[in-house]
């Protein structure tokens, strides 16, 4: 999927199949996954009031940088490579081995972030069937 990155513009992240199924289940208004028809770009340019609610709702405490956190802690529980999990979060190569020798294609990524997904749906005791092979959105 294609998704806004403040640092890069535009940045491709593999998008899992769950959370494929469950962003092609949205309602839309047009093209855009997170539409508003009250802000002037015509997308959601702020997620943290929206994201609050939610979690208020959920009766969770969480924040989004606490959701990219846990992202990272529960990707060290199927020992996903450190820099899979970073660049998948959108982390620039840190170090010059990542800088310089480590070329990571989509597929690999894809591979890992499927992986990860599978156990955190395994884990919360959902069982996923997908509904299509290849699902491709663009957020």
């Amino acid at each position: 999927m294609t998704i806004r990155d403040k640092v890069e513009g535009l940045r491709v992240i593999p998008l899992p199949p769950y959370m494929g199924q469950l962003l092609t289940a949205l309602p839309r208004r047009n093209e855009l996954v997170f539409s508003s028809p009250t802000a002037a770009s015509g997308h959601v340019t702020d997620p943290h009031d929206t994201f609050n609610k939610a979690c208020s709702i959920g009766g969770i405490e969480l924040t989004l940088y606490g959701l990219r956190g846990s992202f990272a802690s529960l990707c060290e529980w199927i020992e996903t490579p450190a820099g899979i999990a970073a660049q998948i979060q959108g982390h620039k190569p840190s170090g010059v081995r990542e800088k310089h020798y480590i070329r990571r294609p989509l597929d690999l990524l894809r591979m890992w972030h499927v992986k990860i997904e599978v156990w955190i749906l395994e884990q919360a005791g959902i069982e996923f069937v997908p509904v299509e092979a290849g699902l491709r959105v663009v957020a």
